[in-house]
């Protein structure tokens, strides 16, 4: 077997081995020492596949990214109308989506709580890679998609920071109501607050 090919295959057995550290334990189970013996290789092995375990991380996190797309893929997303003037019922039903798609990411953290908490968890000291950056970019289009129904005014710029914030707001009331140090919110409960909360700002924007 080519060393290319071995490293190959070690890469992938990493990514496996980490992946289901972090599902099952959460990030801070995860060492570089124990992934070493568990995919049975020695511990400077695992940075010829990887820069290091930052890299591996992230990795590990696009994973979970693509989990996350895959879940709010089941929310239907209206493309904006072609005269970019919509009807009121295209801007109640735009406001409605920015709704299911903050209860699809509730859902999501609450059967991945490890997996989830992974995402924000993780801090580095250098930027973020390219290849990362590109992924979280693209998945916000899944809320500007519904803003460019209900704000066809905006410019990119000011409409990908519009998603941000609303993402933010969401996340906040996530990473609150499932927070186990503060007071949990049962996924039900919590999930009406976020029907409050992102439809007042859902229909605020309809009718703005």
């Amino acid at each position: 077997m080519r060393n290319e090919d071995r490293r190959d295959r070690l890469r992938m057995a990493l990514i496996d081995a980490a992946e289901a550290t972090i599902a099952a334990d959460g990030l801070a189970a995860l060492k570089a020492r124990d992934l070493a013996k568990e995919v049975g290789c020695a511990l400077g092995a695992i940075y010829t596949a990887f820069p290091d375990l930052d890299a591996l991380i992230l990795t590990v996190n696009l994973r979970t990214l693509a989990l996350f797309e895959r879940a709010i893929t089941e929310v239907t997303i209206a493309p904006p109308p072609p005269t970019g003037a919509a009807s009121p019922a295209e801007r109640a039903a735009a406001a409605d989506t920015l709704v299911r798609l903050a209860v699809g990411y509730l859902h999501f953290a609450a059967e991945n709580p490890a997996r989830w908490r992974a995402l924000f968890q993780h801090r580095i000291t250098q930027a973020l890679p390219d290849w990362y950056l590109v992924e979280q970019v693209r998945l916000f289009r899944y809320i500007e998609t519904p803003l460019q129904v209900l704000r066809p005014g905006l410019g990119d710029r000011e409409r990908a920071l519009l998603a941000r914030s609303l993402f933010s707001a969401t996340h906040g009331l996530v990473s609150l109501g499932l927070d186990e140090k503060l007071m949990v919110l049962s996924e039900p409960v919590l999930r009406g607050q976020i029907e409050i909360v992102v439809g007042a700002l859902g229909r605020g924007l309809a009718e703005g």
